[in-house]
């Protein structure tokens, strides 16, 4: 599954919006030619919410287990909740990670550093990760679509 493959299955999402940092677009060199995935049909960066997935395609400071700085090295991050994130790696989000090695490939493992908030990451999904992937990212997005309607009742705005 290429990087393609992916971005082709969120952007068909409903109110889906990708944010991808370019050179110039005013946000910093570290996210250029990243991608962060919020469901928001008004087409506005939400100001007070995280994306529900991303992609990265190199190390950030604070995050370099994945080994994302070598060519073809990129990797998938989805927000799934806690029960999810159980389910797929067998282990509690806040508990202490047990060993492992991050640098796997087609592989769902707790992401590095925000397996605490329920986040999952495969580096470069293949065919092992493929459909659960695509399921994961799409339940990711229904997440967020429910807490974004949720809010705007509240707020009595419409969605």
């Amino acid at each position: 599954m290429s990087m393609d493959d992916i971005l082709q299955t969120i952007r068909a999402f409903d109110g889906v919006l990708e944010l991808a940092p370019t050179e110039g677009s005013g946000f910093p060199e570290i996210a250029w030619g990243d991608h962060f995935f919020y469901f928001s049909p008004d087409g506005h960066v939400p100001q007070r919410e995280q994306p529900y997935a991303t992609i990265v395609n190199k190390n950030y400071p604070d995050d370099t287990l994945s080994d994302l700085d070598h060519p073809d090295r990129w990797r998938l991050n989805i927000h799934v909740g806690t029960d999810a994130f159980v389910e797929l790696t067998g282990e509690q989000p806040r508990a202490e990670a047990a060993p492992r090695d991050d640098t796997l490939t087609d592989t769902v493992l707790p992401h590095p550093i925000y397996r605490a908030q329920g986040w999952v990451s495969i580096v470069n999904p293949a065919a092992a990760t493929q459909e659960l992937a695509a399921q994961l990212l799409r339940g990711a997005h229904e997440d967020a679509k429910r807490r974004t309607e949720r809010r705007n009742r509240r707020a009595g705005e419409s969605p």
